[in-house]
């Protein structure tokens, strides 16, 4: 065998293949070891804590003086250019397009205003503005619009939180959601700031604590986008999770006790108002059942140079569907986004009859009551109506347009169905008893305005008493919020 040293001796230029050859994987280690001391450096200064957080502190600005990029993407939730077919950050009047909604929600503040939320930079803006909070509203409702609730728990107690009035708390609540809803400031470990979550896991026999990264990612979320109800004269946020996640389940657990949260102005059934279940949708879809995390979609990671961090422009996975969906499926964006929508026209679908029925079955009964019915013919009547708006309610409150978990929503809203027709056959038998033509000439809903006329509210005034708000309590409220924020700022 001829040796390297023969070799070369018959070959001299060999040697400038050899020496230029080890040069060249010399330099190109020299860059790799480079680069990795560089992106080293990188990430502990990345970590590197420049000022330090206090404890319960909610100005966002603040925690964005350690982690700018974090926080630059946050701000870009101000943005509300982005609609999708159903769904976005851009704001929708609801009432306007979907009329049935008034009467549906006669008797209960969400028959005067009900929009698409913007998004959390817009949280404190909305709920100040929405002609709901010109009625009386409890303290709770403020749990999940700022990163003060934390702090003012704190200070106070949960309990006496929860005991407060929405608008005697208004100059306490300043900063829209953020970063100190979701991070312990001295570790930036993910971590729950809310005490519903972790009461309700503890209700089911799970110790939140034991929760990995990944769920985390997740669970963070489900603080606030959960269905819940106010129990008890303290008004203490709780969720209705004793019995399961599902529409059924939750039900059954309302029922238990005969909750209501309202009772109907027309059709007097004692309604079940869902909030927004999404936490709730997301258990029973695929995502879930693979480990996939709300932050995988909404949050997904970001690289600038040699640091990986999360995105955190909490928005809609169609706004971003290369650095979203593409990561795990394979699809082109045009395929993804028709399959989303395809998906959310078929919940679409059923919700517009779900919601058809639901107005005229609310109807119906009025007339029904206007014509003397007993209470006991009523009874069934009302306990369907109940039933039927809340299935529908656990669909169309929650995010996503059923696109978390398609074909659970599917089977929901088949059950909404269901028992308003049901609903709708038992007020014809009394109507027949009671001598009442069938079918019964019921109102013109066509309009939000319309609609709103018929189930009897003074919109003038309340607009007028909303205006008032904003021209005399909101601008103290800001002041006030702006002064001890300063004496916060001083003592840093």
């Amino acid at each position: 065998m001829t040796s390297i040293k023969e070799l070369t001796a018959k070959k001299p230029w060999l040697n400038w293949v050899i020496f230029l050859t080890t040069i060249a994987v010399v330099f190109l280690l020299g860059l790799l070891a480079s680069s990795i001391v560089e992106r080293r450096s990188e990430t502990k200064l990345y970590f590197q804590m420049m000022h330090e957080i206090p404890d319960w502190e909610p100005r966002n600005e603040v925690w964005g003086q350690n982690f700018p990029r974090e926080y630059q993407t946050y701000m870009n939730t101000a943005d509300t250019s982005f609609q999708s077919k159903y769904c976005g950050s851009k704001m929708i009047d609801y009432l306007d397009k979907y009329p049935e909604l008034v009467v549906m929600w006669a008797g209960y503040a969400f028959s005067r205003e009900y929009n698409q939320g913007r998004g959390h930079y817009y949280a404190i803006t909305d709920i100040n503005n929405t002609l709901r909070t010109e009625m009386p509203q409890p303290g709770t409702c403020w749990t999940c619009k700022s990163t003060d609730v934390p702090r003012v728990m704190n200070q106070i107690g949960v309990a006496e939180f929860y005991k407060t009035t929405w608008f005697d708390m208004g100059a306490e609540i300043s900063n829209h959601i953020g970063c100190q809803d979701c991070h312990d400031p001295k570790t930036m470990n993910l971590r729950i700031t809310r005490p519903g979550l972790v009461e309700a896991f503890a209700r089911r026999g799970k110790n939140i604590e034991d929760a990995t990264h990944q769920e985390m990612r997740t669970l963070v979320c489900a603080q606030c986008h959960v269905e819940y109800y106010f129990k008890g004269e303290g008004k203490y946020l709780t969720f209705p999770w004793d019995n399961g996640f599902s529409a059924e389940e939750m039900e059954a657990y309302y029922d238990s006790f005969e909750f209501s949260d309202w009772t109907h102005a027309l059709s007097r059934a004692p309604m079940i108002k869902a909030q927004h279940p999404d936490y709730e949708i997301y258990m029973t879809g695929v995502h879930a059942d693979r480990g996939v995390a709300c932050a995988d979609c909404h949050m997904p990671y970001k690289r600038d140079g040699g640091l990986k961090f999360t995105d955190h422009h909490i928005a809609s996975p169609l706004q971003n569907v290369a650095g979203s969906c593409v990561v795990c499926h394979r699809e082109s964006e045009e395929k993804l986004i028709q399959n989303v929508y395809d998906r959310q026209d078929k919940v679409h679908d059923l919700r517009r009859i779900a919601e058809a029925n639901l107005a005229k079955v609310h109807l119906e009964a009025k007339v029904a009551w206007d014509n003397d019915a007993t209470e006991q013919e009523m009874k069934p009547v009302l306990t369907l109506i109940r039933h039927a708006q809340w299935r529908w309610d656990w669909v169309a409150a929650a995010n996503g347009h059923g696109i978390h978990s398609t074909a659970e929503c599917l089977r929901v809203l088949g059950t909404s169905i269901q028992k308003s027709n049901e609903a709708r056959i038992l007020l014809t038998e009394i109507f027949m008893r009671h001598g009442v033509e069938v079918p019964v000439k019921l109102p013109d809903i066509s309009t939000k305005e319309k609609a709103q006329q018929v189930i009897g509210l003074p919109m003038d005034q309340i607009r007028a008493n909303k205006k008032e708000f904003l021209k005399t309590t909101l601008p103290e409220w800001i002041k006030i919020a702006a002064e001890r924020e300063e004496k916060m700022g001083t003592a840093l």
